[in-house]
């Protein structure tokens, strides 16, 4: 079971990192747009488009990623003093109360917005030449369909959860700050300033 839920976290990880560079390419189209409407004095209608379309689906395609790094915020004032069992109910409670509804409809609904976009070839009216749209609105059912697949991962997380005590472990990631690093430095630094 545990290989099964490594292997949806290795998948949401690849997904997450593989659209994290469209990060590098809104910077470069915004770069660009800015020097090209201010320096050439040759703005393009459609960039605002690309940009938004862009930065919607970096934000969307990342939702799994976060959610198989426990990265979504969370008010956790009183959670991270709870038993690993009792954060496993209300977990396991929201996920099957507020999750997996509010994201199976959207997936659902997504799909039938996307497939009338493609029918009608779908462009942005923004501008009289606008960029196609339909692309961008696949995204939003694919998106579900990661989201939807990690979720239930944690779910099963979560039961888990219930049967051992003790939450079962995650895939490795690139930390903000490695923690355990911090620790040695800081016992470090005080043998060091008690001799």
């Amino acid at each position: 079971m545990q290989k099964t839920l490594l292997f949806v976290d290795k998948v949401s990880t690849w997904v997450g990192h593989a659209f994290s560079f469209l990060i590098v390419a809104l910077t470069l189209l915004v770069t660009w747009e800015v020097f090209s409407r201010y320096a050439l004095n040759d703005p393009h209608a459609w960039a605002f488009d690309a940009m938004s379309m862009l930065y919607g689906t970096l934000f969307m395609m990342a939702g799994a990623y976060t959610l198989s790094k426990n990265g979504h915020v969370r008010g956790d004032v009183l959670y991270g003093f709870f038993r690993p069992r009792t954060q496993a109910v209300i977990d396991l409670t929201l996920y099957i109360v507020f999750f997996v509804p509010g994201v199976f409809a959207l997936t659902y609904a997504g799909y039938f917005y996307a497939a009338e976009s493609w029918a009608i070839n779908e462009h942005s009216n923004v501008t009289a030449d606008g960029p196609p749209i339909y692309p961008y609105k696949t995204v939003i059912p694919v998106a579900g369909a990661f989201l939807l697949a990690q979720g239930l991962v944690e779910m099963v997380r979560c039961v888990i959860c219930l049967k051992q005590d003790a939450w079962p472990s995650r895939e490795e990631d690139v930390e903000e700050v490695d923690l355990d690093e911090l620790k040695k430095m800081v016992q470090v630094e005080g043998a060091e300033a008690g001799r």
